[in-house]
Parts: structure tokens; C-alpha cells; sequence
């Protein structure tokens, strides 16, 4: 759903530019360049119930918005919790196939159903609120209650390509900012957030990435009116609104250092960055890290690179030999410790898909739950081949 008269720029801007800058990549940089690389070399990546939920709520306000609506009778009531719950479930299945597809995710957890049904039904009150219509339940809400929220409605889910390629940003919605008396007096940029909520102001990541949208949008339609950039925080309903500075210039100069070479981009091991990073088994900077004492160790969950000493897989029980870094590029020599471990679920699949292809190299154990001298791995966990990335595979 977009308003004729607005710019979004080029249509693809990798038609003009082999690479883009966008808030999440230029996070990504920021944290740890090597990160930022990995990330774009095409490896497996991780998936949670966290995407899940937020795709499946996202998804489905784009497509409640985009419902026409034009010939039911104004008056109508009871049709929005039917209309959003048929839509949230058609969602719900797309992204459960889309989970089962991938290769690395950690345990389907159904009654998390109910957390994206929470969500959504939240974005929408907030949607309503912002039309003020307030304090009103779904079931009430009329379709001529509903063409409000229509109106005030500029786009939802439209792309922003910066003219020469070089950025991009996707909105969640563009709405109209209307005073009192429903006069219009710019727009609102919003960023539907189905994840914890800030306990006082934004993150600098977060403003950042809200100052982003409204900075190209304002880039690409130069004869805009006042716009404003908001956080929707669907747990709580809160609105943060983003101030400050242009990032525009910043943008550009950062799309200059993200170009990818043959060479890795330079890791910067730090607590933060690498405990998000879901890149650590083509890493070895981290092990380095870990080893060197830069990374400290945490006492109930480790991630590990082992040799396999033994391996039931009918017990789910193995054991494995703690390795060493040799030198900073992923070589390894055995220490003298090992562990034994028990295994379910994913990474039990996962070392016995391994052992049925043949491969006996070393491996990568992500979140081994430590219990004294046991380990445990479940579905928090993943076992994977240590395999170094030292030249770009793209």
C-alpha cells in the first residue's frame, strides 16, 4: 500500500551498486568488521523463534493493511479479530516452513503462537491510537473505524533506495502526522518493534537506525513536509520518537569501508559482539580471543573448538578433546583437557550427520551448557565444522 507522490528511489538499488548500506548492516560493521563480512558470504544462517514472531506480526499488519475493505458496510463489527487471526495463521505456517527449512534453529516452540497473536493484536491498538481511537476493543472496532486508520496511511513495507544506489532503508509504515482537528502536518516514520523494550530512552543503535529512515526519505523527497521517526514497541505499547542529527553524510562515508575484498575485514573481538555473533565457527579471531584472555569464559554456557575423542549416538553420549589456537589464522594444537557430553535434539542430529558424511575434523560446539566435568547440548545449542574463512567464498 503506497500514496502516489512520494519518491522511493530507485527501484532496486542493486541495479546501480553491487552493495548497500542499510541500519542493520551498518550495525553489523560497527560491532566487529569481521562480522560485518562473514555475514555476506553467503554461510547458513541461524534462525530463532524471535524472527519467527517478528516476521509473522509484521507480515500480517502489511497484509491487514492492504485489505480492501471499500464495499463493506461502515458499521460493521467483529471482523477485524477474524480477519487478523486467519492472516496472522497463514503467516504463522510460512514461517514454520521457512524454520524447518533452515538448517541452523533452535527448538520450535508452539505456544509462542500466542506471543505473535499479542503482538499483532498490540500493533494494531497502536495503529487505531494513533488514528485516536482509543480505549475501544478489536471486536468493536467498526470498518468505518478502520478506514480512519486507512487514511491516515501513506505506505507500509515500501523500500527507500538512496538516487545513486549507495543506501538503503524498509519502513514498516509512513503515516500521516495529523494535530487535533485531523489536519495533516508531516508524516511519521515507524518501526514496528516486537522485541524487549527500552527502559528509558533508545538505544544509540536503534535512534540510529530510525534517524536512517527518515534522513534517506527526507534525501529522496526533497520537498518534504516536517517528518518525524518513531520506535512502536508492540510488548508494551510504546512510542519512542528518534531525535537528532542528520546520518546521512555518516552513512556514505561508512558504505565506503563496507565494500567486501578477497581478505577478511579486520575482527575486533569485544563481550558484546561475540556473544551475538552466529559467524564464530568460520572465525578464528574469536578463538584467539577467548584464549588470550581478551573474551572471558562463562561459567554456565561455552562455546568450544573440539576434536571427537568417542560418540554414541544411540545414548546420545560423547566425549571430546578441548583444542588450542596455533598462530591467529585457525590452525589448532590439543590441549590436555577434555569433557563428556550429552547430546539431543539438534546437535545430536547435527554430529550424526556429520559422522554419516565422513567428516572427522575438528568441530565448532555453540552454548555447551557446563555441569562440572559434563556438558550438556540441546536445542540452545549447534555442533559445526571448524572451518576458517581466510578468502571471501562469494
Amino acid at each position: 500500500m503506497e500514496v502516489d507522490g512520494i519518491n522511493w528511489g530507485p527501484s532496486n538499488g542493486y541495479e546501480i551498486k553491487d552493495y548497500q548500506l542499510s541500519p542493520s548492516s551498518w550495525n553489523r560493521y560497527e560491532e566487529c568488521p569481521r562480522k560485518y563480512w562473514l555475514s555476506r558470504q553467503g554461510l547458513p544462517k541461524k534462525i530463532g523463534m524471535p524472527i519467527v514472531i517478528g516476521n509473522a506480526v509484521h507480515n500480517s499488519v502489511e497484509d491487514i493493511c492492504n485489505v480492501d475493505i471499500s464495499d463493506r458496510n461502515p458499521s460493521e463489527k467483529d471482523w477485524l479479530p477474524k480477519l487478523s487471526s486467519e492472516i496472522l495463521s497463514n503467516h504463522w505456517q510460512l514461517q514454520k516452513d521457512i524454520f524447518f527449512e533452515t538448517s541452523r534453529r533452535s527448538s520450535w516452540k508452539k505456544k509462542s503462537y500466542t506471543k505473535a497473536k499479542e503482538g499483532l493484536d498490540k500493533a494494531l491498538l497502536m495503529l487505531l491510537s494513533q488514528a485516536k481511537i482509543i480505549d475501544i476493543d478489536l471486536p468493536e472496532i467498526t470498518i468505518g473505524m478502520w478506514n480512519k486508520v486507512r487514511d491516515i496511511i501513506l505506505a507500509n513495507e515500501g523500500t527507500l533506495n538512496s538516487e545513486c544506489g549507495k543506501l538503503m532503508g524498509r519502513l514498516d509504515l509512513l503515516l500521516k502526522d495529523v494535530d487535533e482537528q485531523d489536519n495533516e502536518i508531516g508524516w511519521i516514520v515507524v518501526d514496528l518493534k516486537t522485541g524487549r523494550p527500552p527502559k528509558g530512552s533508545l538505544s544509540k543503535t536503534v535512534n540510529r537506525q530510525l534517524r536512517f529512515y527518515r534522513d534517506l526519505l527526507m534525501l529522496i523527497n526533497p520537498n518534504h513536509p516536517p517528518i518525524r521517526t518513531e520506535g512502536w514497541y508492540t510488548s508494551n505499547q510504546t512510542m519512542h520518537e528518534a531525535t537528532g542529527l542528520s546520518v546521512i553524510e555518516d552513512a556514505f562515508s561508512a558504505w565506503k569501508s563496507i565494500e567486501l575484498t578477497e581478505n577478511p575485514f579486520q575482527a575486533t573481538p569485544e563481550e558484546f559482539s561475540c556473544g551475538f555473533c552466529e559467524w564464530k565457527a568460520w572465525c578464528p579471531k574469536w578463538l584467539v580471543a577467548i584464549h588470550d584472555d581478551t573474551l572471558n569464559r562463562h561459567k554456565t554456557f561455552s562455546d568450544e573448538v573440539v576434536t571427537l575423542i568417542n560418540f554414541d549416538e544411540e545414548e546420545g553420549l560423547a566425549s571430546f578433546k578441548i583444542m588450542l589456537p596455533d598462530g591467529t589464522d585457525g590452525e589448532l594444537r590439543a590441549s590436555e583437557k577434555s569433557f563428556g557430553a550429552f547430546l539431543s535434539n539438534q546437535p545430536l542430529d547435527q554430529l550424526k550427520e556429520l559422522q554419516n558424511n565422513g567428516y572427522d575434523g575438528p568441530l565448532f560446539l555453540g552454548s555447551t551448557r557446563i555441569d562440572g566435568k559434563i556438558r550438556h547440548l540441546g536445542d540452545w545449542s549447534e555442533i559445526l565444522p571448524w572451518n576458517p574463512l581466510l578468502k571471501s567464498i562469494r
